[in-house]
């Protein structure tokens, strides 16, 4: 299924898509590497080629649609195919909405992980269509439950699943894959989280404990359901009762999101 065909990957420099580039890369993928940071998007770059596959890398911002126009672009000129776009790029939030000093950081959670899918898909759309391809989203289990300290990144996560939605019944010849993780170990996603006053939370941050899905683990579920063409993927598989179990007893659900999200504050 994946050899030689083409992905692209958002948020490709560190993290997560770092990690799922490389694993591409050992299946034979090329690969288009999308980032705001050039040095770190390079070394993604040089050691997915050390695999063996064709990379480019283009640097820039999901929030500018004139940005993901020309990872498009620049993609179809250097592969001429498209076969997977994987939306990856996001940020965070870790604050109560009541101590919110900075409501700005509520339009730029919106305008990354919500639009910068939207700018994605909408330029990435035609080629996906002729290849008959596929849109991996990574979204997050949030986008399904509430969780406090997170109103925002919440919102944002439930719009994406709310588009995606509506896509996949629009768009036929495209297969849309939302992927809904629980928290992940490794990443800098906490530290660059947006805190109270709209800075990031940087090194003062606390790490995610032992519950947390490592990104290699979360990486390998991936490309498994692309391989299965899943419309869905919950990690860990758990998780999935959660919004079962909200629409059956909602007070129980808060009361376990609230035990564990208290866990994560104090680690």
């Amino acid at each position: 299924m994946f050899r030689d065909k083409v992905a692209i990957i958002t948020g490709a420099s560190s993290g997560l898509g770092a990690v799922l580039a490389v694993a591409l890369a050992k299946e034979g993928v090329h690969l288009s590497l999308f980032a705001r940071r050039e040095e770190k998007l390079s070394e993604t770059a040089e050691h997915c080629r050390g695999l063996g596959v064709r990379v480019i890398t283009v640097t820039g911002d999901v929030t500018f649609v004139e940005d993901c126009k020309r990872l498009i672009e620049t993609t179809m000129a250097e592969f001429g195919r498209l076969d997977f776009l994987i939306a990856n790029a996001g940020i965070s939030m870790w604050a109560r909405f009541d101590e919110v000093e900075d409501v700005g950081i509520f339009h730029k959670l919106m305008e990354t992980n919500y639009l910068g899918v939207v700018h994605c898909v909408h330029s990435a759309l035609e080629p996906l269509k002729q290849s008959q391809g596929m849109v991996v989203a990574i979204a997050s289990v949030q986008g399904k439950i509430g969780v406090p300290l997170h109103t925002g990144y919440v919102a944002s996560k439930h719009a994406v699943l709310g588009f995606l939605k509506a896509l996949r019944m629009e768009v036929a010849d495209v297969h849309v894959l939302t992927v809904l993780p629980h928290w992940l170990r490794g990443t800098d996603l906490r530290q660059s989280a947006f805190g109270k006053d709209g800075e990031t939370l940087g090194e003062s941050s606390r790490r995610h404990n032992k519950e947390s899905i490592s990104l290699e683990d979360c990486s390998q579920a991936i490309l498994k359901a692309m391989q299965k063409r899943k419309s869905e993927l919950v990690i860990p598989w758990k998780l999935r009762i959660l919004p079962w179990l909200q629409l059956i007893n909602p007070k129980i659900v808060e009361w376990l999101v609230k035990g564990k999200v208290k866990e994560q504050n104090n680690n």
